[in-house]
């Protein structure tokens, strides 16, 4: 296969869609093809049955720690490490454009952008109902087609809030300023690269 199929633990927007432009231009591969394949486990699925040649996904935040989801999908399939890398992670309070402050009633991400965010929203949004969802970029791509209701901020990345046509209510809400994620790249086991 001349073109590398990469699957990736988000949706389009994800921080794992982030992790794999990085990856794809630290090790100068142009040609490649993104999967979006929401979480850990489908992303191993996918390598076991071939459909794609390498996975990218979390596996441990800097500030929220092991990335559990991972654990658990690691634990049920075997590969290879093909490279271990860092990306920072920058998070964002996302919403409908037009929403105000005092209109937001709950906030939705994946646990570990809320495990990141933690003091912030004990801080500033100690009223709001947290709600665990399968991934960051999903919550704001949801929160645009209705999924979510229009009370919902969404935390995620920069890049979801364009995407999805969303507005960025506020930057950088991680709790800690130096906010690293650390994510696998994998490949089939048996596979060189």
């Amino acid at each position: 296969m001349s073109k590398l199929i990469i699957g990736v633990s988000g949706d389009k927007g994800s921080f794992s869609e982030e992790a794999a432009e990085y990856y794809c231009y630290k090790n100068a591969i142009s040609e490649h093809e993104l999967q979006y394949l929401i979480s850990v486990e489908n992303v191993l699925t996918a390598l076991d049955n071939g459909e794609i040649n390498l996975g990218i996904f979390p596996i441990e935040n800097s500030n929220g720690g092991i990335v559990i989801e991972a654990v658990y999908a690691m634990a049920n399939h075997i590969f290879n490490i093909a490279n271990m890398f860092e990306i920072d992670i920058r998070h964002n309070l996302i919403v409908n454009p037009g929403i105000k402050r005092e209109e937001i009633k709950k906030i939705a991400s994946h646990d570990q952008a809320l495990k990141q965010c933690k003091m912030y929203l004990k801080r500033v949004w100690p009223q709001a109902e947290i709600i665990a969802w399968e991934d960051t970029a999903k919550a704001v791509k949801d929160l645009s087609e209705g999924k979510l209701t229009p009370d919902t901020a969404t935390i995620a990345a920069k890049g979801a809030a364009k995407l999805y046509g969303m507005e960025i209510m506020e930057e950088g809400i991680q709790d800690l300023k130096f906010n690293f994620t650390t994510f696998l790249a994998v490949i089939k086991a048996g596979n060189d690269k």
